[in-house]
């Protein structure tokens, strides 16, 4: 996994302190970057370096929330192939829906136990992107 650099976006600072260790505890070849809000990612990804091999984005987010950085992203020409896993405490079967049919390539609610977090993340990092195709069937973590 070396040169692999992650994007992970959220609002709340518990969330991106837990996601922060728990890539930690995973491998010292991992690039993390985080952002405390929408307009804040979308920034880096239109200045790199770096470029991220996968984004994890949280959906309820003041401003730009999780939905609007998705439909950007994937409308874009330059960035419409950075895989974007769904990393939200929601569960809703109307709010999975929307996120697959805006394009985002994985859908994770965010585990309550670090163990739990950890095996999200490095099951996620072991997916084929480019070959990964999201159907109703895969595009949900299953613990």
């Amino acid at each position: 996994m070396k040169n692999f650099t992650i994007f992970y976006t959220d609002d709340d600072e518990d969330d991106l302190s837990i996601f922060t260790d728990a890539v930690e505890s995973l491998s010292k070849d991992i690039n993390l970057q985080t952002y405390s809000g929408g307009e804040k990612l979308l920034n880096a990804i239109y200045h790199p370096p770096p470029v991220p091999s996968v984004i994890f984005l949280d959906l309820n987010m003041p401003g730009k929330n999780g939905f609007d950085v998705l439909n950007e992203l994937k409308g874009s020409k330059e960035n419409s192939d950075i895989p974007v896993i769904i990393f939200s405490t929601s569960n809703e079967p109307s709010i999975i829906e929307k996120c697959l049919n805006l394009g985002a390539n994985y859908f994770i609610t965010k585990p309550i136990l670090m163990k739990d977090i950890v095996k999200s993340i490095e099951h996620s990092l072991t997916i084929n992107w480019k070959e990964f195709v999201p159907d109703r069937k895969t595009f949900v973590y299953k613990m």
